[in-house]
């Protein structure tokens, strides 16, 4: 697949910096934004995404309670954090709460984070992948489970 073909979701509730992240990345991949965690539960329920990136500090909802409330429903994209404060606790619960796989600070750099991007959707094929080896494997061991048992029956 294409880096075009790639679908992020950035949400932030500043708009220089949704603008900002247009800017770099739409001639890239396939870039959609979101000035809040509302708006972008609308665009999930509308677009398949392989990436979520989430500025933490938004009003109503932190990033890392967003990735919390959307993993059951959407386990595949891969989540990645931003965040202007350095905050260790918040590293941690993104870690274990949210299940984000890389957090940046801001600013960003562009180089870094199109790098990340490019290993995020990596780990996003390779994930698809291994899901559906192994539903064709658990269809081949129940296919040969019958023949055994049919051949144990004659």
């Amino acid at each position: 697949m294409s880096a075009q073909h790639i679908h992020i979701l950035y949400i932030d509730d500043e708009i220089h910096n949704l603008n900002a992240f247009k800017a770099s990345f739409r001639r890239l991949y396939n870039v959609f934004t979101a000035t809040s965690a509302e708006e972008a539960v609308k665009l999930l329920e509308e677009q398949e995404f392989h990436i979520i990136i989430s500025d933490q500090r938004m009003p109503k909802m932190t990033g890392i309670e967003f990735f919390e409330s959307i993993l059951e429903k959407y386990p595949e994209p891969i989540r990645m954090l931003l965040t202007g404060y350095a905050d260790i606790n918040a590293v941690v619960d993104a870690i274990n709460k949210g299940q984000v796989y890389k957090y940046f600070s801001k600013p960003w750099n562009e180089e870094e984070l199109k790098h990340n991007i490019e290993k995020a959707f990596e780990v996003y094929s390779l994930r698809k992948e291994n899901k559906e080896l192994t539903a064709k494997l658990l269809d081949v061991n129940e296919k040969l489970e019958f023949l055994v048992r049919q051949k144990l029956i004659s």
